[in-house]
């Protein structure tokens, strides 16, 4: 048996997904809040809250709305139970188009955090960095591996590394994935290493088979690396942090964003809830969901069928056997023997009541002997059982006694 996880699912193309973690209390509150508020404006059609089971549980909000061109969007925000007492939640966000995404739509995240700073939403769920955001590379040289590793494997996040080759001005400083269109916004984490954190971060990525040109950037891969991945088709070897719009570096995210890859780990769970346990349906949904119980119903019915009518038939054959058996009669066929009684008792038991049986019988003797006989003194004949006239010897007038222990020999 194979030791080697099985394979992802592939991301379907009209399947937009996030992860991130809140920091704070209120999580809930300021989702429902802010979709009550976009119901209001016409934003959303319409938006619900299926479980209500309380902080110990995940919470699920489910919302509703349409995308440019009537493409109708369905989504599904999951909140985690909180971390400890700082009450930070992780939040699974999956989102499903009738169209194939396109990243000028409108992001799902604001569909349902509210936007500006200070709302707690926008971070990364291991490393806690910020989402569409500048994040500098720490300055420790563990903690620089500790951050760069887990971006090279990510597959939630787009993770690019940009080299200061100069300290930037107030509007170099600005975050650049900030211009990427609105719906790659939030899957973005940028890195910035400073001027003289290149060697060290070339030094921990070239174990991945990448490179940070000397004032470029590049867009990590992943793990698995998206097919297609080029460290060189992905790299761009001048980044200008001059306040101007960096237009190669933003078409080499939205063409990394592009490549077909698999779906995250703990993702296919989400869209698999999304499909699976969808409440907020309009009425046409509802008929057609009604049609799928009762096709599926009636196809486990069907199949439940053709398993009775087999297994009936098969009745029958066996029924019909059994009769032409015994019309034939039972001659030729040996009698049944009879079942051998288990002996009882262990082996020496068995022995010694088979010589309780053999006492007192001729099998009991041995050649020669008789009854047992009352002990004689010394010196006594020894009678001689009787005899016929003709087998009888002459009697001479001795008599056979027994010898006398205490006798010496007669010289001669």
């Amino acid at each position: 048996m194979s030791n080697s996880p099985s394979p992802r699912p592939a991301a379907p193309p009209t399947v937009w997904v996030a992860r991130g973690r809140h920091t704070g209390p209120g999580a809930a509150d300021a989702v429902r809040r802010h979709l009550e508020k976009l119901k209001a404006d016409a934003v959303i059609h319409s938006h619900l809250e299926p479980d209500a089971a309380g902080e110990a549980h995940e919470h699920v909000f489910e919302a509703r709305w349409q995308a440019p061109g009537e493409v109708t969007v369905r989504s599904r925000l999951a909140l985690a139970p909180p971390r400890g007492s700082a009450e930070e939640r992780e939040w699974v966000l999956v989102a499903e188009a009738e169209r194939p995404w396109n990243p000028g739509w409108p992001s799902p995240a604001s569909m349902f955090w509210p936007q500006g700073p200070g709302t707690g939403w926008e971070n990364e769920a291991v490393t806690g960095l910020r989402l569409g955001d500048v994040n500098p590379l720490p300055d420790d040289d563990k903690e620089l591996r500790r951050v760069l590793r887990h971006a090279v494997r990510d597959t939630w996040c787009v993770h690019v590394v940009v080299h200061e080759a100069m300290t930037p001005d107030e509007r170099g400083r600005a975050a650049l994935v900030g211009l990427l269109p609105e719906g790659l916004r939030h899957r973005v984490v940028e890195h910035r290493a400073a001027p003289h954190r290149l060697r060290a971060v070339n030094w921990v990525l070239d174990d991945f088979g990448a490179r940070v040109p000397r004032g470029g950037a590049v867009v990590l891969p992943g793990s698995p690396a998206a097919p297609g991945y080029d460290a060189q088709e992905f790299s761009v070897r001048s980044v200008f942090l001059d306040g101007n719009e960096p237009t190669e570096l933003l078409d080499v995210v939205t063409r990394f964003a592009a490549l077909p890859r698999p779906l995250p780990q703990g993702a296919d769970a989400a869209l698999t809830a999304l499909r699976e346990q969808w409440h907020l349906r309009t009425l046409e949904e509802e008929l057609a969901h009604a049609r799928e119980l009762a096709a599926m119903y009636a196809e486990a019915l069907e199949a439940m069928t053709k398993s009775r009518d087999l297994y009936r038939e098969a009745a029958e054959r066996a029924h019909e056997a059994l009769a032409v058996y015994r019309e034939a009669g039972t001659e030729g066929v040996p009698p049944a023997r009879k079942p051998v009684r288990a002996a009882s008792g262990s082996p020496f038991r068995q022995l010694a009541r088979g010589l309780e049986r053999l006492r007192g019988t001729a099998l009991s003797r041995r050649p020669g002997t008789g009854p047992e006989q009352p002990a004689r003194p010394a010196g006594t004949s020894v009678p001689l059982p009787a005899m016929d006239g003709a087998d009888a010897p002459e009697d001479d007038g001795t008599a056979l006694s027994s010898p006398d222990p205490t006798a010496r020999p007669t010289e001669t």
